[in-house]
């Protein structure tokens, strides 16, 4: 029998099968994720922007669009919810085990969803009913993937399989059998071909039509954890359990690099930036952004106390999304690696829009979280909107801006201000750490412009 001290390696050790008897284990983790115990490593409050499951999130996917993010967790849900604010929004419930992977389709429309329970699930969102309920698995599901056009999904097992499903009709079309149980399969940008990434250190391409294996890429010494495609699926990224993340050319099954700088196991990789750089995750808690042209490492990031599972990036290439081990997932600028709206517990801090009977008051709940209206208050992810209009852009002492409004000269006015909320923070200032906050109602965004002039630069301080 193994006796494990180390929380984290228990929960390792379960997710990927490290020599111990997976099916023993398995009934094990499900008495400790209902009872909170062991699997669970969180204490205290939380603090990470999205916070409601209970228990380890395993997966996560953010939508093309860059509003919404997917997590799915080991308390048998998957989670939908809004990155402006970083609010749930629909909670999916209908796996009878943990889930391990997550994708968005049908532009957020709908959610694919996998699980230990040797199922998959297509998700109406706005419903939040299942389409359709994919059965076929002798074992658990770790994988799985959505074809570029969305009719076709993928999905891998510790069973040795990977199988074919028409999203259409929810109908399994193909199984593949392979040598090794399966972690992770990805569809080849809009090829007709898949990879599949095992136990066994050795990515296997095979053709989605004819289910025809065409090639293999060896170089991992252990075994695979994840993997992820170019956009034109002429590269692959691979994660492993060796702690190196390596670049493929799955055409011609040639390693183009190899990339260390984690101290452990490597869970999770993505291409970032139009594929020119890519981010990994893994036990020692870190995200690390690589230059994939020459191996640089552009970012370390300390996402997580305990182990990153999984990451995701925004499409575009500013932020990343962190799921850990302590039940949180976070938000974070690739270019500064700052932590992005972060919740503060302050309880006993003003907070006078609660009881405004101005008509902006209710939009600038939303500002609140990542900015604190005082200068002499807890200071949040923003900088402090302290007088702010008549205040230079990028100007408050201490605070670290990004680049996008480093050296800025223009002043924040009602011109300025009604600007950054109507057209976007990305398209006003791009590259800035403000995740997209527009307000398409002109009438609504010239009250909240007017709120804020009235809050901020009315502050006093005695109360």
């Amino acid at each position: 029998m193994v006796v494990y001290t180390d929380k984290r390696r228990l929960a390792t050790d379960i997710v990927f099968g490290n020599n111990i008897q997976i099916m023993c284990w398995n009934q094990f983790l499900m008495k400790f994720v209902f009872f909170g115990v062991a699997v669970v490593l969180a204490s205290g409050s939380a603090r990470a922007d999205l916070v409601g499951h209970g228990g380890m999130i395993r997966a996560v996917d953010m939508s093309a669009d860059g509003k919404y993010v997917l997590t799915g967790s080991f308390d048998y849900s998957a989670i939908v919810w809004n990155f402006g604010d970083q609010r749930e929004l629909y909670r999916l419930e209908g796996h009878e085990g943990p889930v391990t992977s997550v994708r968005f389709l049908n532009n957020a429309k709908q959610a694919l969803t996998a699980s230990d329970d040797m199922t998959l699930i297509l998700w109406d969102i706005d419903k939040r009913t299942p389409t359709f309920r994919l059965q076929g698995h002798k074992h658990k599901v770790m994988s799985a993937a959505v074809s570029a056009d969305g009719t076709l999904a993928a999905s891998g097992g510790w069973d040795s399989k990977v199988m074919l499903w028409d999203l259409l009709t929810g109908k399994n079309v193909r199984t593949i059998d392979t040598p090794a149980p399966v972690n992770s399969v990805v569809f080849l940008g809009k090829q007709n071909r898949i990879a599949i990434g095992g136990h066994d250190r050795t990515i296997r391409i095979h053709d989605t039509v004819s289910g025809r294996f065409l090639g293999k890429m060896e170089g991992h010494l252990m075994g695979i954890t994840d993997l992820s495609s170019s956009s034109d699926g002429t590269r692959l990224l691979s994660g492993s359990i060796d702690g190196s993340v390596r670049l493929w050319n799955p055409v011609t099954l040639k390693e183009l690099g190899k990339f260390e700088g984690h101290d452990s196991q490597v869970f999770s990789v993505r291409f970032v930036n139009g594929d020119t750089t890519a981010i990994s995750s893994g036990r020692d808690g870190t995200i690390v952004h690589w230059d994939l042209k020459t191996g640089e490492k552009l970012k370390t990031i300390k996402a997580h106390d305990s182990i990153v599972w999984a990451v995701a990036a925004s499409a575009d290439g500013r932020f990343a999304v962190s799921a850990g081990t302590d039940e949180t997932a976070r938000i974070w600028h690739l270019a500064s690696g700052d932590r992005i709206g972060t919740e503060i517990s302050a309880n006993d801090e003003p907070k006078p829009w609660l009881d405004s009977d101005h008509p902006g008051a209710g939009l600038y709940k939303k500002c609140a979280r990542c900015h604190a209206f005082r200068s002499d208050l807890i200071q949040r992810s923003g900088p402090h909107l302290e007088n702010l209009f008549g205040r230079r852009a990028g100007s408050v002492s201490g605070y670290r801006y990004s680049s996008a409004l480093t050296g800025k000269t223009f002043v924040w006015n009602e011109k300025t201000v009604f600007e950054l909320f109507d057209k976007g923070p990305d398209v006003v200032l791009p590259g800035t750490k403000m995740p997209v906050q527009k307000v398409t109602d002109p009438s609504r965004l010239h009250q909240l412009v007017d709120y804020l002039k009235e809050l901020t630069s009315s502050v006093d301080k005695a109360n």
